[in-house]
């Protein structure tokens, strides 16, 4: 498949299957993250892999939203990805504030897109309570959890949402 149709086909997958993800596709999700772009290639991003069915469920309580806690929890991985708040202090002020998550957002779209790849869904989760993320993984306070994208084989697939139109979300100037 092409990377555009790559793009166009991913959905996010809120339902999954009880598969369990083989470990060969695991590891091509850590270079799918690894491999994404930063700022001043300074990787200001950490992932936590969390196979862990106590800590998912306990992540899953972490949402904002009733229908987070049962798609989190459902996935047979969930991953956390934090943004690292020391690396980019090279950059000041923006750097802390805006290059760390640009960077993570980066890994985080290459996931997706290998994820789908490998057949696998995944949805892409910002409806959570930051603090009782960072007490469940005990996250140092260097790190910012930004996402949490549960993975899994998909048991249903969405349909494609209405995109806005070109000319209301591109502008070309010559």
């Amino acid at each position: 498949m092409n990377i555009l149709d790559t793009i166009k086909n991913r959905r996010s997958v809120r339902e999954f299957t009880d598969q369990e993800i083989p470990e060969q596709a695991i590891a091509v999700l850590i270079e799918a993250l690894r491999w994404a772009p930063s700022a001043g290639n300074l990787q200001s991003r950490k992932f936590y892999f969390v196979l862990n069915e106590d800590l998912r469920n306990k992540l899953a309580q972490a949402g904002l939203k009733q229908n987070f806690v049962s798609f989190i929890a459902r996935a047979p991985l969930v991953i956390v990805a934090c943004a690292d708040l020391r690396i980019v202090s090279r950059y000041g002020e923006r750097g802390t504030e805006l290059y760390c998550i640009q960077d993570t957002a980066a890994s985080i779209q290459n996931l997706l897109l290998a994820a789908h790849d490998l057949g696998l869904g995944t949805c892409w989760a910002g409806a959570f309570n930051e603090k009782k993320v960072r007490d469940i993984l005990d996250l140092p306070d260097h790190l910012r959890p930004v996402a949490i994208v549960p993975v899994g084989y998909p048991a249903r697939i969405p349909k494609a949402p209405d995109r806005v139109l070109k000319s209301d979300s591109v502008e070309i100037l010559f």
